[in-house]
């Protein structure tokens, strides 16, 4: 499993949750994203269906009739309802659980300079954990790089 760790500077987190459902998409995998702010699920949501108006991004908020055909679900837990192979962790809080019973292909931590510290924890323990390959990206030039 990977464990992708993006410090967010220019853009906010429903933009880079709409950058990285759209390619693991395009790679024939199914997205959960995951906030324990509903203001923010709402708005990842909308950022989803307005992010490309020639491509939306169609998704549902967790806990209806239909969890299992969104491509891309949206709720508070790490429940892959859609069986996801990726789970987007949008608010910047570290949840374990996401690393249990391999449930996803990779996990993506998005966190802002106020939480890091938090996710410096996170990297940690990803690192005591055999068998998770950790990786951080941070936007320079507005580019996202791999910087560890």
């Amino acid at each position: 499993m990977k464990v992708d760790f993006w410090l967010l500077s220019r853009d906010p987190a429903e933009r880079v949750v709409a950058m990285i459902a759209e390619r693991v998409l395009a790679d024939g995998g199914r997205v959960l994203v995951v906030s324990g702010d509903a203001a923010q699920r709402e708005s990842v949501s909308a950022t989803l269906w307005e992010a490309r108006p020639e491509a939306f991004l169609a998704n549902g908020q967790a806990g209806g009739v239909h969890d299992a055909d969104q491509p891309i679900l949206i709720g508070e837990a790490c429940v892959p309802a859609n069986a996801a192979t990726a789970c987007i962790l949008a608010d910047g809080h570290w949840r374990a659980e996401a690393l249990s019973g391999d449930r996803f292909e990779r996990v993506f931590l998005l966190f802002g300079d106020e939480q890091r510290d938090a996710a410096r924890t996170a990297w940690r323990e990803v690192s005591a954990t055999d068998g998770l390959e950790r990786r951080f990206f941070e936007q320079k030039d507005g580019r996202w790089v791999k910087v560890a």
